[in-house]
């Protein structure tokens, strides 16, 4: 079967050329991709791509949303906040969501917030780069604290919390309300962070990349008396639910935070303009790099409480506050060499190996190149003299070429084959021979090493298996050994051990202890939710959010894989194939990303063996009785009372599948105006039709 043409790299956070698949296509895309930089920056404390690139994926997706509402899915990433808590330490849910900002990139945009809110009184903050928390005061008592997690719910570091010397225990003053949830930032300073790491180094320990990180890693730790010994901070800037506020302005609040006794930040000013605004930011910025935490950027916030109220919410963030971000910093070195990386999907990422230079306070020797044609758009080569960009903290990457000094003697050839098992690497092709890719694959598969120890640590990562202490260094080693090959070898692995002549209790780093903890990890996981089992196979295109709509949809993995057995015998023509890309979220790059991989004989064989190992649950709905429960609801056209969004959660919280196409096992079509192609079917195929107080006079039965 011919491969399904995709048009992003995975890990690039280049918008996709529209075109050439279907918006659905891009949107399913987008969102996965998002969902699986959300996991990496809330969850594992491990950010791929910078703020910029993320938030040109978020805008992307949103202004494909914008253009076709009708193709927004319920849970789209652009109406969440943060990745789901980490079960570990268990979840608290926060009375009031915990919302991110929007961002304003340049000067014209700060203009623009100003205008919406009417030219009303404004308030200026630095925009600390730490780790959102939440803390909850009863009776002026510290009796929780939650990270961010999803925005609704959020992790359980009570006894974390309770380390760090800047946040009381008891607040001390007037007018302490009996309940209040204080919002704020836990962050490193930068000496700390420098001694920090000297420690970790000398130890043995995982040197962090940058303050957040470290901050984020102290904070998530299961035994408090780690926290405890690292030298956490903490600012004070907002609030989520409280029995009584101490004034009615947002100064106000935070200045009675300071009188009982939590730390603020000096630096917050009133301004009254946008050429105010703009002043303040412009002198926090020429103050950055004397600072002791790092920020990245300016956050303003109408002042009136009585204002923000009336303001309200839009989406994932507020209508009265805006982050104002930082540009990236930049500096000049030499391109030594491009090494040649390859990725679970098979993907060839270019890298540059820097003369190592200082960025921001930080040292760099590596950067991201992307792919090949952005290496040949810049003319990179070996040998040349670079501006390096390292935003939002994390991988850095090159902006440019600098003409002006001596360039590298040979233009630089993207391979062909892999670098790893040899194989082609090709890049596919659009129906008329054009290079639709912007990556260049290796076709090896699993005959790749380097595919097959990426796969396995993807597999073992902490949103797929998560199995403890079996992280990407045991990984590579125990592939290299020959004792992991495949997943199913993980679960075998404490029965072949204790047959082998050299039992890694005899293998030099490894005690008996460590050896035993670590079986208990990989016997502990032996069953699994569907969801994440999904996830773990790193199937391309399927991320976090992908999986959960496929397990809602199917909720066993064996109606999943009959489903895709009978799609790969019918063809792309079959009401089976039609069935699975029928699904809310799915598209066609889906489907056949799962054909692909049911279609190969060697992963049926793997699965087969996997399955002997595991116990892989049904998907886990939630019980409920309502006259659409079960019943497949499209809807189409523009809603008024409700928006899309609110429409199809609602749907599936009263136990319906909310499809994105009409066939002819759709129950109802919601139609509002304007509905078009959607409304057509239903009526060809004799669908139950309702208009929007149809919908609504029948839900409200329930």
């Amino acid at each position: 079967m011919a491969k399904k043409t995709q048009k992003r790299s995975s890990g690039s956070a280049r918008p996709a050329s529209p075109g050439a698949t279907s918006v659905e296509d891009e949107i399913a895309r987008l969102s996965a991709e998002i969902e699986r930089h959300d996991a990496l920056y809330y969850r594992n404390d491990a950010p791929e791509i910078s703020d910029a690139d993320y938030d040109a994926l978020r805008r992307r997706l949103t202004q494909l949303e914008d253009a076709h509402p009708e193709l927004k899915r319920a849970e789209s990433p652009s109406e969440k906040v943060g990745s789901a808590p980490v079960a570990a330490f268990g979840k608290i849910a926060h009375d009031v969501p915990m919302l991110s900002l929007g961002n304003a990139f340049d000067d014209q945009d700060v203009v623009d917030f100003v205008q919406r809110v009417r030219r009303f009184l404004n308030l200026g903050e630095p925009k600390i780069d730490g780790l959102s928390i939440s803390i909850r005061y009863e009776g002026g008592r510290l009796v929780q604290a939650a990270t961010r997690g999803d925005g609704a719910e959020g992790e359980n570091v009570t006894a974390n919390v309770k380390t760090i010397k800047d946040i009381p225990h008891v607040l001390d003053g007037k007018d302490v309300p009996d309940v209040i949830d204080i919002r704020g930032e836990i962050y490193l300073g930068h000496k700390d962070f420098e001694k920090l790491n000297a420690a970790q180094a000398a130890s043995g320990g995982k040197v962090f990349a940058n303050p957040r990180n470290a901050a984020a890693g102290s904070l998530r730790q299961l035994d408090s008396s780690i926290t405890a010994q690292r030298p956490l901070r903490f600012f004070a800037y907002a609030w989520g639910a409280v029995s009584k506020l101490p004034s009615d302005t947002q100064r106000g609040v935070v200045s009675a935070f300071k009188a009982w006794g939590l730390p603020i930040n000096p630096l917050m000013e009133i301004t009254r303009s946008p050429d105010e605004l703009l002043d303040y930011y412009r002198g926090i910025e020429s103050k950055r790099a004397k600072l002791d935490y790092d920020i990245d950027g300016v956050v303003y916030k109408v002042n009136s409480l009585d204002y923000q109220e009336r303001l309200g919410f839009v989406s994932r963030s507020p209508r009265w506050a805006i982050a104002h971000k930082f540009a990236a910093e930049q500096a000049t070195t030499v391109l030594n060499k491009i090494d040649i990386q390859v990725g679970r999907t098979g993907a060839l990422t270019p890298v540059a190996k820097l003369e190592p230079v200082t960025v921001g306070g930080v040292v760099v020797s590596n950067a991201t190149l992307h792919n090949e044609d952005e290496i040949a758009r810049k003319d990179i080569r070996e040998g040349d003299t670079v501006v390096v960009q390292r935003a939002g903290d994390v991988i850095p990457q090159i902006v440019e070429v600098v003409r002006d000094q001596p360039r590298g003697a040979k233009q630089f050839i993207f391979p062909t084959v892999c670098p790893v098992c040899g194989s082609h690497a090709v890049r596919e092709s659009d129906e008329d021979g054009n290079a639709a890719d912007v990556v260049r694959r290796c076709t090896g598969g699993l005959v790749c090493g380097a595919q097959l120890k990426e796969r396995l640590k993807h597999f073992v990562s902490r949103n797929a298996f998560d199995i403890e202490g079996l992280g990407g260094e045991k990984i590579e080693f125990f592939f290299e050994t020959g004792r992991i090959k495949s997943a199913a070898d993980i679960f075998t692995l404490e029965k072949r051990d204790q047959k082998s002549d050299e039992p890694l209790t005899k293998v030099r780093g490894f005690k008996e202890t460590s050896v035993n903890k670590l079986f208990a990890a990989i016997n502990a996981r032996r069953t699994v939710p569907l969801d994440r089992f999904l996830f773990a196979l790193g199937i391309r295109h399927i991320g976090e959010t992908t999986a959960k709509d496929l397990a809602k949809a199917y909720g066993t993995f064996e109606a999943l894989r009959a489903a895709v057995d009978a799609a790969i015998q019918g063809g792309k023509s079959s009401e089976a194939y039609q069935d699975i890309d029928n699904i809310e979220g799915i598209g066609e790059t889906v489907v056949d990303a799962l054909i692909d991989f049911f279609s190969e004989q060697h992963n049926q064989e793997q699965l087969d063996a996997l399955l002997k190992e595991v116990n892989v649950t049904a998907f886990k709905r939630v019980q409920v009785s309502s006259p659409v429960t079960g019943k497949t609801v499209v809807f189409t056209g523009t809603l008024t009372k409700l928006t899309r969004n609110e429409a199809k959660a609602q749907a599936e919280r009263l136990g319906a599948k909310v499809s994105g196409s009409v066939s002819k096992k759709t129950d109802y079509v919601v139609a509002g105006a304007e509905a078009g192609s959607k409304l057509d079917n239903a009526r060809a195929l004799g669908v139950t039709v309702l208009d929007e107080d149809g919908w609504l006079e029948l839900i409200g039965k329930a």
